[in-house]
């Protein structure tokens, strides 16, 4: 059976490409197991767990449940594959960058099977995965690609009749687990720094979300990398614990939620006091002053929030609109969410599609209530669509106060919440009275006033006149409780590498 499936989808694949875009609601699972030294395994203990389809509820796939022990047996295999003398360690850097360049071809080639699969387990608009997560994905596998060869040290003037140098060499082993919001994105974003400096890889994909994933970990095989070096192991928390506590595991880096952030750095202190990169939650600011582009600043608010279902660490979450346009800021606000299109991510015509799971769409269903409970203005959406499928209108929240529960807790959904405000040091007090940093933004034709504001915002990103502007030259990370470290950039290589220093003492011949 799974021979047919692969035939049929090569012909797909064939078809595709010679015409473009062809979304498929119903895409074959290829590789629902575990990866471990190139080689698919069953779980140890025999479980697997369903992945589901958020659109119409249904089972996808019967996923190998990865646990402790298929942790121990990945994490043996990528120590084997670090070891000195390993194919991996002698491999030339430039090769390295090959290896990357070879998966980032394999994943264009595979374009339109990747987005459909995203699709189908994800919820996410087939437009957004064929159009976002997958270039995204390609373009930061080519950047560190790039950078594999040039990772270097330097040579210090130090005093005295020495020659120092210092040399960049890979952490080790790299325990990295991601969230559900973008599974293949994610991945890129571990897999890609941590390759290019010579580390081998355990990756734990969330278990809403593991497809994709598991697909990739296929293709790094056929792209050449060696046995060992990418392992892939699906399953729940009890399995990413056991890989942040793992006294052979050198570094872990998370991507998920401040609270379950937490847990991992206790974890990672609690065992080898392992290096640590934590991309946490956010409730980023929106500011919106009196002189923008109106038209452009409602548009681009709307997005920053809706995007990917508002299922975005960076979403921004708290809109802060100036007193003089805030009524008007509102109703169009308003207006453009009631127009917003949801339903079947696979047709064109709609979005938004569903939030990733029923868990999810409950959590979010109640902290709508919970905003009504405590005074919010709802003027639209705040219910569920339809009975299948965990769909969620639109929602937009006026007069909103900053102790209001929806405004301090990440509600990662479809829910903006507008506030208003009257000077910009004002805005900037309220904008940082909060545990998150990841980003904001601000809309002005003003440079002096965004200037103002960008020096007394405390967040990782902040755009001007933009959002969700994302791009593999440029780190990105939090201050505060949105997390430790940066990721991509020339940045994103410092959490996978360790600075060696070399002093040579230098013997003078006498004359």
């Amino acid at each position: 059976m799974l021979r047919l499936l692969r035939k049929n989808f090569e012909l797909t694949r064939t078809f595709a490409t010679k015409i473009g875009p062809v979304p498929d609601a119903n895409p074959p699972v290829l590789y629902s197991g575990i990866f471990i030294n190139n080689e698919w395994h069953k779980a140890e203990s025999g479980k697997t767990f369903q992945t589901i389809n958020p659109t119409t509820e249904e089972v996808i796939a019967d996923v190998q449940e990865g646990d402790t022990v298929d942790i121990d047996k990945a994490v043996k295999a990528a120590r084997k594959a670090f070891k000195l003398g390993s194919d991996w360690r002698k491999m030339d850097a430039s090769h390295r960058g090959k290896l990357l360049n070879r998966l980032a071809d394999f994943i264009e080639r595979d374009h339109n099977y990747i987005a459909s699969l995203e699709t189908f387990d994800n919820g996410k608009p087939f437009a957004s995965a064929y159009g976002f997560d997958v270039p995204s994905s390609i373009a930061t596998l080519r950047y560190y690609a790039g950078y594999a060869d040039k990772n270097h040290g330097k040579v210090l003037p130090m005093d005295g009749k020495f020659f120092a140098y210092t040399k960049h060499e890979p952490v080790g082993v790299c325990g990295q687990i991601i969230p559900w919001n973008f599974p293949l994105l994610m991945m890129a974003w571990k897999i890609a720094p941590a390759l290019a400096t010579g580390n081998t890889v355990i990756l734990k994909p969330a278990e809403q979300t593991p497809l994709t994933a598991l697909y990739l970990a296929q293709l790094t095989k056929e792209a050449g990398f060696p046995d060992g070096v990418v392992n892939v192991v699906p399953g729940f928390g009890k399995a990413g614990a056991h890989l942040v506590q793992h006294m052979d595991v050198d570094k872990v880096a998370f991507t998920g939620s401040t609270e379950v952030g937490k847990l991992v750095k206790q974890g990672a202190a609690m065992s080898n006091l392992k290096r640590t990169t934590l991309e946490l939650g956010g409730k980023s600011p929106n500011i919106i002053l009196a002189d923008a582009d109106f038209d452009h600043a409602v548009e681009t608010s709307h997005f920053g929030l809706f995007f990917n279902m508002g299922q975005c660490c960076c979403a921004g979450s708290r809109t802060f609109v100036e007193s003089s346009i805030y009524d008007k800021f509102v109703e169009r606000s308003a207006a453009r969410a009631k127009a917003r299109t949801v339903g079947n991510p696979f047709d064109s015509k709609n979005e938004q599609g569903p939030q990733v799971d029923e868990e999810q769409m409950k959590k979010i269903l109640s902290l709508i209530d919970t905003g009504k409970a405590e005074g919010a203005n709802l003027l639209c959406g705040g219910e569920r669509v339809g009975d299948k499928g965990y769909f969620i209108s639109p929602t937009v929240f006026a007069d909103v106060k900053d102790n209001m529960t929806i405004a301090r807790e990440e509600i990662f959904g479809p829910v903006q919440q507008i506030l208003k405000f009257d000077s910009l040091d004002e805005v900037i007090e309220r904008a940082n009275n909060t545990d998150y940093g990841l980003a904001a933004a601000v809309f002005t034709k003003n440079i002096d006033k965004a200037n103002h504001l960008i020096q007394g915002l405390r967040a990782g990103t902040v755009w001007v006149n933009t959002y969700n502007n994302l791009s593999p030259q440029v780190p990105f990370g939090g201050y505060k409780m949105s997390g430790h470290g940066r990721e991509l950039g020339e940045y994103g290589l410092e959490a996978y590498t360790e600075v060696k220093s070399v002093i040579v003492k230098i013997n003078e011949k006498n004359s």
